[in-house]
């Protein structure tokens, strides 16, 4: 009777050595796609089916934002990330080495997603009234910002926590409007979001009322600069967040839902 009784005691030990080796995989998993655990974007659950425009010209609209929904699902989470990471390793090497180091990010499709709003009003931008989600109804941009229910953008929530932990400032730039209530709806959806210890919050102002947001953002940064800081990354997703120098240099996030000049 030893015999069984030695077998029992080595297959239980082994069935407890197994559960906790798949325990450690579900954790592991869980750690490396908690994004793809998180909610479902907006259009993505089920996940549609990949799409192919019409060669003919002009591009066809419906087409075209199917294929946007397609790659906003399938791929745009890894791109971000793709995006991301050289900034983060150039962050690491350079910040010990230069005083009073700045990170410059831009907000909106940088560090906070409006895909929730984005998909609602079909890719189209409503200024005024409500924020409806319920179906066949838009949401408004003013009130979308005003509810301050945006979500982080993983890869920059992490970029932010490495630049802290590397004594590295943080400054917000941001096309919204400077407005009291604005502002104070765009700290709280930070907050929220995860962005705690920043620096300064930088917002348009009426003296940068033309069509391009490029020149106040231009203005930001030598007015960070002119504090005694050396911008040494400015991340964004549009090409007017980063043009007009003051920075060493410039990390482009992909968006192709929307064009800011």
């Amino acid at each position: 009777m030893t015999q069984p009784s030695a077998f029992r005691r080595s297959f239980g030990g082994l069935i407890q050595r197994v559960a906790i080796i798949l325990c450690a995989a579900t954790l592991i998993l869980a750690g490396w796609h908690g994004t793809a655990l998180a909610e479902i974007p907006s259009g993505c659950d089920p996940k549609p089916a990949p799409q192919k425009l019409d060669a003919t010209r002009p591009i066809n609209l419906g087409q075209l934002q199917l294929q946007l929904i397609y790659y906003r699902c399938t791929r745009y989470d890894g791109e971000l990330a793709k995006a991301v990471g050289p900034a983060r390793h150039w962050l690491a090497s350079r910040a010990a080495h230069v005083n009073k180091a700045a990170l410059v990010l831009d907000i909106d499709e940088t560090s906070l997603s409006n895909w929730k709003e984005i998909y609602q009003n079909n890719f189209g931008y409503i200024t005024a009234g409500p924020c409806d989600f319920s179906k066949g109804s838009a949401c408004g941009a003013a009130a979308w910002d005003l509810s301050a229910s945006a979500e982080a953008i993983k890869p920059t929530l992490d970029l932010f926590n490495v630049a802290k932990a590397d004594h590295v400032a943080v400054f917000f730039i941001t096309g919204r409007d400077e407005r009291p209530e604005e502002r104070a709806a765009t700290e709280t959806n930070l907050q929220k979001a995860g962005f705690v210890g920043w620096q300064k919050l930088y917002m348009r102002t009426k003296d940068f009322g033309g069509p391009s947001v490029a020149p106040f953002k231009t203005w930001a940064r030598r007015d960070i600069e002119a504090q005694g800081y050396k911008i040494i990354a400015n991340v964004g997703d549009q090409w007017s967040d980063l043009n007009g120098g003051h920075s060493e240099r410039r990390f482009k996030l992909p968006n192709p839902f929307y064009y800011i000049p």
